[in-house]
């Protein structure tokens, strides 16, 4: 159990990192905070409740079951962090809102305060790595410290699904998604966690045993919960990011015939470690490499050549702006070849300029690079079909 509880809780993290990724220069969102800090409080829960933590820490302090106020004043700083960042999701005036999130912290500090004064007072001296809930769920102070937990928990979370639910009507896109899976998540942990622990304890004090609900099904449906709050969470954030991402390698591919055609004539240095950079970044360098090199093959420019081309295109029928790029194309490839044989360049450098150079994005080259892949399938068709022709 202490494995996937700790999973669920590097999940967390992750999504919250995700959240923090940023550009050095731009400020921190206020809101990012806030939800980071409530992420990160969830996750430290998570490892305060495992098992495996609650016995190491009762083994530092040489107190049975000192883990449980442990693990039940982080949770009630998770709750604490969730209503913080209701407040900063409702917006308002910054002194409202600041004047609101030091009340929630003030109850909450109180809350675990007491937490810690009953687990103080009560007597716990049977360690109980699992079933500490129910076991003492019928023991002065021990009582009223697990039903204070648990009640400060199920009010934050419930706020939290109203304002999911009121919220979401609101939105559109991957926001809706991202509070649609915040609910499902928050959901889970109140009917999946705190229902089940609510039913054990009750069932204790009544004389009944239902521990399997606290000890068997609590545990992993808090995890499931954890996991599903960290997706929306994250997910707003980190899906544009990978499509972005995803849209940046597809033109980095695409860049790949042009860059094999004017790679030789390109003095721009190569970053270091060029492999393990971001599609971005490899982009960006493959760009400034290009145009470098299509600078150096600008005296080999051959404009009858590629006045010559875009007639024959446009005979063809083919699009006024397609027959400028294809014949771009042919005189790229014609400069790259003469260059690369050491010809000598013409006496008056071409004065043309590339429709890649004259758009500030990356399509320009994309297209260019199209064109070339074109030209040489074109030209190896024919070829292949002539040498295959028997005599």
């Amino acid at each position: 159990m202490s494995l996937m509880v700790y999973l669920a809780a590097a999940v967390f993290l992750l999504s919250c990192t995700a959240l923090l990724t940023r550009p050095s220069n731009a400020p921190r969102d206020p809101l990012t905070v806030s939800t980071c800090a409530a992420i990160v409080l969830g996750s430290l829960g998570l490892v305060c409740a495992a098992p495996t933590t609650l016995s190491a820490v009762n083994g530092l302090t040489g107190i049975p079951n000192f883990g449980a106020p442990l693990t039940y004043g982080m949770i009630s700083a998770y709750s604490c962090s969730l209503v913080i960042l209701l407040f900063q999701w409702r917006g308002g005036s910054p002194a409202r809102v600041r004047r609101m999130m030091l009340r929630g912290m003030a109850a909450y500090g109180a809350l675990i305060v007491a937490i810690v004064v009953l687990f103080a007072l009560g007597d716990a001296s049977t360690e109980r790595l699992t079933d500490l809930d129910t076991y003492y769920a019928n023991t002065p102070y021990m009582r009223e410290m697990i039903v204070l937990y648990l009640l400060g928990h199920s009010a934050a979370t419930l706020a939290m699904c109203a304002v999911c639910v009121s919220w979401a009507r609101e939105v559109t896109g991957l926001l809706r998604t991202g509070l649609r899976l915040i609910l499902v998540g928050t959901l889970l942990d109140v009917v999946g966690f705190q229902l089940t622990k609510y039913t054990a304890v009750v069932a204790r004090w009544t004389g009944h045993n239902l521990d399997f609900l606290s000890t068997g099904v609590a545990p992993p449906m808090a995890s499931l919960a954890a996991l599903t709050c960290s997706a929306g969470f994250a997910l707003p954030r980190l899906l544009p990011a990978l499509r972005a991402q995803r849209r940046d390698l597809c033109a980095l591919r695409g860049l790949g015939p042009l860059w094999s055609e004017v790679r030789f004539a390109s003095l721009a240095p190569k970053p270091p470690s060029a492999l393990w950079q971001l599609p971005r970044m490899r982009l960006h360098w493959r760009e400034v490499s290009i145009h470098d090199g299509l600078l150096a093959l600008a005296p080999y420019f051959d404009d009858r050549l590629r006045e010559r081309t875009r007639d024959a295109a446009l005979h063809e029928g083919r699009p006024a702006h397609e027959a400028r790029v294809a014949a771009e194309a042919a005189m790229v490839a014609d400069a790259a070849r003469r260059a690369a044989a050491r010809e000598e360049p013409f006496g008056t450098p071409s004065t043309y300029r590339l429709y890649a150079t004259e758009v500030s994005d990356t399509c320009g080259l994309v297209e260019l690079a199209r064109a070339l892949a074109r030209s040489r399938l074109a030209t190896a068709v024919p070829e292949s079909t002539v040498k295959a022709t028997p005599r």
